[in-house]
Formats: structure tokens, C-alpha cells, sequence
């Protein structure tokens, strides 16, 4: 019966790894092929990264004191962070990324309490609203992946979509006709059942595996020694901060899917665990950590919410930092594959954004107006990434990632709408007691 229970756990640890990989192991490649690093350095590169994704997670899902949501969340390196760190990089030298990076954590942490009492601006309708955008701006991802992923010569094939569909009707069949642990780990076995069926195509490529090494020690300043120059640091805490903004959404909505209340404290802790994993990625030379919203839809896709898988799922990816061929092994999974996988999940966080959405009273056209301006932010900024081009650099950070935008807008909306004018209220309420 305990090996029973430990293969759950273990099974659906797994499909928590393989939801997240795949986006993890993008930042260290895409930063690696920027700044020109050799294949040794760019396989430390991913290795240290998936090892920190663990060891961030871990961070997060401990509750203790000082630090830790407790909540099943899964951290991995920031998308937000891979042009900042690039520009940083190509202009102040790496060292340069590493100690903006180690700043800006404790920036973070130094910050964390001021920034848990911004909860009063984190109302239903904010929350609903930044769920939802988070989910729409997720969805292009997974549509260029059914295609094939960008830039790749078969994009939009016919045995592309054929596998990405295949998968995604895989996975509803499963939901539909099984229960219980079955149905908890079909994200899972709908990407084992893809994978296999690419193989028979012969799209399957086992290189990456080969050339991996076994065994991978981590070192502390492996690039070298930080060093800290005032530009590259307001940039990357800026990064940080619009990082916490993006959390903060994904933490109201696992709040509701496990229904545990959030308090001031609880926000700040969260902060904390982000801001000392950043901290740590920067000595270690990885990156900074947030929240990543995939895993929102798989939890609750899967109904399994407990912190065990959670800790389980940073567990192997501790191991696999260590371990780079068995780390390898996951990314044989075909992008279609991965895509037809993904639509299940981001259409989850939509789905649970509206749910969030359907306590706001729609009676008000305050309300009706901040959904249809932050999503409409949101999306439109998705959609069309170029529109801020001619913005400052400093300015971008908060204008180029859909969900930043679309976040800032319900902030900003709410306060307009609902506590300037609650403060109006009371201020007349008070007048007229005084009268």
C-alpha cells in the first residue's frame, strides 16, 4: 500500500517536471546562444538552472517564519528576466548579470513586507482579471508549439498538428473515461503517448541524451565573481518587481483552488522565498525565480493539492541538476507533443480565472470596465509585442510582457474605481457623522 501511494506521489511529481521543463531549460539556452557560451558552458548553464528550479520551489513550498507561501507551487527562471540579461550581459559583462541579479533578491526580501500589505489592491476583480490574462497570454505559446515551435522548418505540418491534436484528444479521453490517480496523471501519460507516437514517426531525436554527461558537479560563481554596476541593478529589480506582480496572481488562484485563505504575512513570506531564490541562483550563476502559471492549470486539472507532490517534484529536479543525461531524457518530447499538452493546461488557468471572475458583482460597470480593459490590455499586448518598441528600455520591462501590462491595468483600474472611491465614501460618511 506505501509503494502504491509513493508511485502516485512520484507519477504525478513527474508531470509536474515535464509541465514546467520545457520552459525552464528555454531561458538557459536562449541566454547561453546570446551571450555565446561554449557547450560546456552552456550545459552547466541548464543543469544549474534545473537544480535551482528545485531548490526555489523548495523555498516556496516550506513554510516557516520568515519565508514560504506553503501553497503547491512551482518556481522556475523568469521569462520577463531573458532580455534584461542579455542587453546586461552583451553591455557589462556577465559577472555584471550575477551581481544585479544577487541585489536584486535581497531588494526583493528588504521590500517583502511593504509589498504583502498591497493585498487590500488584490480584490476579486483584480485577482479574476490577472488569472484570466495570465492563461490568454499562455495559449500563443502552445499554439506555436502544435506548429511545431518557432522558426522550425515543418512548422504548421500536417504531421505536427496530427501529433499535438492526437495528444489533446489523448488526454480528454483519459478525462473523460477514467478516475482517480488515472485521471490525476493524464497530462502525463498523454505526453508518454505522444512521445511514443512521434517515435513511430520518427520525430523523435535521443542526441541531446548521448551527448549528456552522467554525472554534473554545481560550483558557487562558476562564471565568475558578481560585480555591480547601478544600471543593469534598477534593471533587474524592476524585472524582480513586475515578477512579484505576476506572482501575486498565481498565488490568489491556488489560495482558491486549495482554499486557503492568504493574510499580509502569508504575501510576504512569498516574496521572501522568491527574492532569497534569487539570491542563491545568483552565487550559483543561474537566475532569478518566480511563479510558474502552467503548473496552476495542472493542479487543478488534476485535483491533487497537496505540497507532497510539490516537494517530490523539487526533489528530481534537484537530482537531475546533478544528473544531465537523465535530465536530457525529458527533452525528447516533441514540441507538438508538449503543445497539444499545453492547451489542455493554460485553457485550465482561463477556465479558473473566469471562476475567480464569477464572485465579482457584474452588476457594476466599474467592474465590467477594469475585466475589459486589463484583458484587453493583456491580450492586445500578446498579440501585437512590438507596440511599445519605441518606449524606453526601462519602460519596457513594465509594457512587453502581456501579463505585466494587463496586471498593471487591473491595478491601476481598481484603484480608480473602488478605493478612491470606498475612501471617498467613508470620508463622507465621517463628514456627515461629524455634522
Amino acid at each position: 500500500m506505501k509503494q502504491q501511494h509513493t508511485f502516485k506521489i512520484a507519477s504525478l511529481g513527474i508531470q509536474h517536471v515535464l509541465a514546467m521543463y520545457a520552459g525552464a531549460v528555454i531561458v538557459p539556452l536562449i541566454v547561453g546562444g546570446a551571450l555565446k557560451f561554449n557547450g560546456e558552458q552552456l550545459t552547466y548553464l541548464v543543469s544549474i538552472d534545473i537544480l535551482m528550479c528545485g531548490i526555489a520551489t523548495i523555498l516556496q513550498v516550506w513554510q516557516n517564519r520568515f519565508f514560504g507561501i506553503g501553497l503547491p507551487i512551482v518556481l522556475g527562471c523568469t521569462f520577463t528576466a531573458v532580455g534584461p540579461i542579455i542587453a546586461i550581459g552583451s553591455q557589462y559583462g556577465i559577472s555584471a548579470i550575477y551581481g544585479s541579479i544577487l541585489l536584486s533578491g535581497l531588494i526583493v526580501i528588504l521590500i517583502s513586507g511593504f509589498f504583502g500589505k498591497l493585498i487590500k489592491f488584490f480584490p476579486p476583480v483584480v485577482t479574476g482579471s490577472v488569472v484570466t490574462i495570465i492563461g490568454i497570454t499562455l495559449i500563443p505559446v502552445a499554439m506555436n508549439n502544435i506548429a511545431g515551435g518557432q522558426g522550425s522548418p515543418d512548422f504548421g505540418s500536417l504531421s505536427n498538428i496530427s501529433l499535438a491534436f492526437g495528444t489533446l484528444l489523448f488526454i480528454i479521453l483519459l478525462y473523460r473515461f477514467t478516475k482517480g490517480f488515472i485521471r490525476s496523471i493524464s497530462i502525463l501519460l498523454g505526453l508518454v503517448a505522444g512521445t511514443l507516437a512521434a517515435a513511430i514517426m520518427g520525430k523523435v531525436n535521443f542526441s541531446a541524451v548521448g551527448d549528456a554527461s552522467w554525472f554534473h558537479m554545481v560550483k558557487p560563481f562558476y562564471f565568475g565573481t558578481p560585480t555591480f554596476e547601478l544600471t543593469p541593478i534598477i534593471t533587474m529589480t524592476l524585472v524582480a518587481i513586475v515578477s512579484l506582480v505576476e506572482s501575486t496572481g498565481v498565488y490568489f488562484a491556488l489560495s482558491d483552488i486549495t482554499g486557503k485563505k492568504l493574510s499580509e504575512k502569508d504575501l510576504s513570506k512569498g516574496y521572501r522565498a522568491e527574492g532569497l531564490a534569487s539570491i542563491i541562483g545568483a552565487l550559483f550563476n543561474a537566475f532569478p525565480y518566480t511563479t510558474y502559471s502552467q503548473n496552476v492549470g495542472l493542479v487543478q486539472l488534476s485535483g491533487v493539492k497537496g505540497k507532497n507532490v510539490i516537494y517530490t517534484m523539487g526533489g528530481m529536479l534537484i537530482f537531475l541538476g546533478f544528473v544531465p543525461k537523465i535530465a536530457a531524457l525529458t527533452t525528447v518530447i516533441p514540441t507538438p507533443v508538449l503543445g497539444g499538452a499545453m492547451v489542455a493546461m493554460f485553457g485550465m488557468v482561463i477556465a479558473y480565472g473566469i471562476k475567480m471572475l464569477s464572485k465579482v458583482e457584474f452588476a457594476s460597470q466599474e467592474n465590467l470596465l477594469i475585466i475589459a480593459c486589463s484583458v484587453g490590455m493583456g491580450l492586445g499586448v500578446t498579440a501585437v509585442p512590438t507596440l511599445f518598441d519605441h518606449l524606453p528600455e526601462s519602460v519596457k520591462i513594465l509594457t512587453n510582457n502581456g501579463i505585466v501590462a494587463g496586471s498593471l491595468t487591473a491595478i491601476f483600474l481598481n484603484i480608480v474605481f473602488n478605493v478612491s472611491k470606498r475612501t471617498k465614501d467613508q470620508t463622507n460618511v465621517h463628514e456627515l457623522k461629524a455634522s
